[in-house]
């Protein structure tokens, strides 16, 4: 069937609640839900947080009227399983709803249809896709990682205009101006867990935390626990990493990947690093001294269900995440100066010898911060 101007100005608005709890609500997705009878809004709810009521629920009660043959508008197919909560599609069913109006099916296994089937099942009317672009914009993180089984990966690099990201000394500070700076920090505010190389932690000392004002409205507005910081991944094979490290002794959680071989030939600096409160796991090594990235993204999803990453590291591991095929977002701030051909480069890309070889990227925005340009990519499929 179609949809009707009503049912878009509903379902608008049903998305807008769910953007309130698009980083409290994490690991669960953001959801938002408007329940009308006719012409009139009943009642509204969003889901706010892991563990607490889903949007569906909350809507229910806090119906100003009897919601017998009334229109739900929720932006998430309703659950069909006993998570920390019971089925939303159970709720709606026992509430003698008429018709459910949904945004996109939730592309998590456990529902996946079958919320949707229940309702169908059950006497109810069901319209599936108002809106669906926007609503998989709203839990971009949530939705791939439950496709593809790890994290949104989202590499962040700033370079000169001729492609260096640092002097040949290692001197990079700064090269874009305060307002990417401040953007980077928003960057990091949407992300579950940062990630960087045992490099670049030795060279630069790099905190990876979220740096914001903590009493704007719009801090607020990101993340309703004010002490939030994303998970500090390291990719650290031999243990290299300083107990002094800056970034452990912050808030936050700090999560070590170093070679399986590496913890049973150093127990001490193991021990040292949990002492420290530094969680660190063994990952499977290649023939190349790397870590296995795949390996490292199943585990972060796995263990810590990190939906959206985001890398800030050197040429070499940035370059071995694109040539693996697992940069999915490319955030490259440049700015207009040069730095010379002996300065360092941005990505470390072996093995591309013709134009064939060439890495190619689309453009998703471009946007200027300051005298900085910002652009947004991704792999060209």
């Amino acid at each position: 069937m179609g949809f009707s101007e009503w049912d878009e100005k509903m379902m608008r608005r049903a998305l807008s609640l769910a953007k309130q709890g698009q980083f409290s609500a994490r690991p669960n997705p953001a959801v938002g839900c408007v329940i009308t009878q006719q012409d009139r809004v009943i009642a509204e709810g969003w889901h706010q947080k892991a563990g607490e009521p889903h949007a569906e629920r909350v809507a229910l009660a806090s119906a100003s009227e009897p919601v017998k043959g009334a229109t739900i508008y929720v932006t998430l197919e309703p659950c069909s399983h006993f998570g920390r909560t019971p089925p939303c599609a159970d709720a709606l069913i026992d509430a003698s709803v008429a018709r459910v109006v949904v945004a996109m099916q939730d592309p998590n296994p456990q529902v996946a249809g079958s919320g949707i089937q229940r309702l169908r099942d059950a006497g109810i009317q069901v319209d599936v896709g108002l809106l669906v672009f926007e609503a998989e914009v709203l839990n971009k993180g949530f939705n791939f990682a439950m496709r593809h089984l790890r994290p949104l990966v989202q590499l962040k690099m700033a370079s000169s205009l001729d492609g260096r990201t640092a002097m040949a000394s290692g001197e990079s500070q700064w090269i874009t101006g305060a307002a990417s700076r401040q953007k980077v920090q928003w960057l990091r505010a949407e992300q579950d867990a940062m990630l960087t190389g045992i490099g670049t932690v030795l060279h630069d000392d790099p905190s990876l935390t979220v740096r914001l004002d903590q009493t704007s409205m719009d801090v607020q507005q990101l993340h309703r626990d004010a002490a939030f910081q994303p998970i500090r991944v390291v990719l650290d094979p031999r243990l290299k990493l300083p107990l002094t490290a800056k970034l452990i002794d912050l808030p936050g959680q700090v999560v070590v990947m170093a070679a399986e071989s590496t913890l049973t030939s150093q127990p001490q600096k193991l021990e040292q690093l949990q002492q420290k409160g530094v969680a660190v796991h063994g990952v499977v090594e290649q023939q190349t001294g790397q870590l296995d990235l795949k390996a490292v993204l199943t585990l972060l999803w796995q263990t810590y269900q990190v939906q959206r990453l985001m890398v800030e590291a050197g040429a070499r591991l940035a370059g071995a995440l694109i040539q693996a095929k697992l940069v999915d977002e490319f955030h490259l701030f440049s700015a207009p100066v040069l730095l010379g051909d002996a300065a360092r480069p941005l990505c470390f890309l072996p093995g591309l010898d013709k134009m064939a070889d060439k890495i190619q990227w689309d453009l998703q925005s471009v946007e200027m911060l300051g005298a900085d340009i910002y652009l947004q990519l991704t792999p060209k499929k």
